[in-house]
């Protein structure tokens, strides 16, 4: 059962990138972004309900604004941007450098230490992002450059997001996060959604994946994600990472008929691996480190950041 909700994940989270692609250009990226973070921040609002979570929001408010601001209003807005040039199956792969960006930022930002083996994966993370980019430039068009820039300042917001969040929102709920970010980045982006509102009429499949965007991708998924963590741990969990872009790439090309060039075959392999190496927790799919949590029902307990999901 948790190896089928984790692939449902995955795959909800890759077909984000499918959504985005087709609904954009229609809507442009702030008022697509606008739609799914409001639209999920109604649907994780009855955390609401409890006057713990309630106070929470109050007391953590600050914090819970720069999450949403960093880690949804501006990254999920350059990703729509991006998808305006690139398939939808090269930016999956490029969202998952967000893992290798997070290490990176607690070492030279917060002078943690880093092992031989993340160093490595660091290394291998960054030599996959040039194979994809060496062909994508090569072939691509005017905005392609932009697009990619785009895509990778994407998780760099996202890699801080990981770090600020695992040191200014301890011990909040993680629903509580995933919903006080995606109303702060709400409340950021529906002022320019406004005025930049379409004033051509927008098909009905656009505004179903607008939709599919904010209930299925954002809302659902988090709650899901969130599950997963309590059942079968957040290293587990954590590992949908490597399996978004395999759902991202197959989505593009059953769907949109998208090529899987030998690049982001390759491009695609080495930067799994990488976040492989660098993984602080490391074992293919979370399974070492579940056993590890099973031996110890304490650290069963923990749970981990919304932002550190894709």
């Amino acid at each position: 059962m948790n190896l089928a909700e984790l692939l449902l994940l995955a795959a909800i989270w890759g077909a984000s990138f499918l959504f985005m692609r087709v609904a954009v250009p229609e809507l442009g990226p702030i008022v697509l972004i606008a739609l799914r973070v409001t639209i999920a921040a109604a649907i994780l609002a009855p955390v609401l309900r409890s006057a713990a979570a309630r106070q929470q929001c109050r007391a953590k408010a600050w914090p819970l604004f720069v999450v949403g601001v960093t880690n949804s209003a501006i990254p999920f807005s350059l990703f729509a941007y991006s998808t305006l040039y690139l398939h939808a199956g090269l930016d999956s792969i490029l969202n998952a450098m967000t893992p290798l960006w997070a290490a990176l930022i607690m070492a030279v930002g917060y002078k943690v230490a880093l092992g031989r083996q993340q160093v490595m994966g660091l290394l291998l993370g960054f030599v996959g992002v040039l194979v994809l980019v060496w062909e994508t430039l090569d072939t691509g068009g005017a905005g392609v450059p932009n697009a990619m820039a785009a895509a990778l300042l994407a998780t760099l917001f996202y890699g801080f997001a990981v770090n600020y969040s695992k040191r200014h929102l301890v011990g909040v709920q993680p629903l509580v996060i995933a919903f006080g970010s995606q109303a702060f980045a709400a409340l950021v982006l529906l002022p320019a959604a406004l005025v930049l509102w379409p004033t051509h009429a927008v098909t009905p499949l656009v505004w179903a994946c607008t939709a599919a965007l904010g209930i299925v991708c954002t809302g659902f998924a988090y709650v899901l994600y969130f599950r997963l963590i309590a059942r079968a741990g957040p290293a587990y969990a954590a590992s949908v990472t490597l399996l978004v872009p395999i759902f991202g790439v197959l989505w593009g090309a059953v769907f949109l008929g998208e090529p899987i060039t030998p690049s982001m075959l390759v491009g695609g392999v080495i930067v799994l691996l990488g976040i492989t190496l660098s993984s602080p927790k490391p074992g293919w799919m979370g399974v070492s480190a579940l056993k590890r949590r099973t031996a110890n029902p304490q650290a069963s307990a923990e749970i981990s950041r919304p932002d550190e999901a894709p």
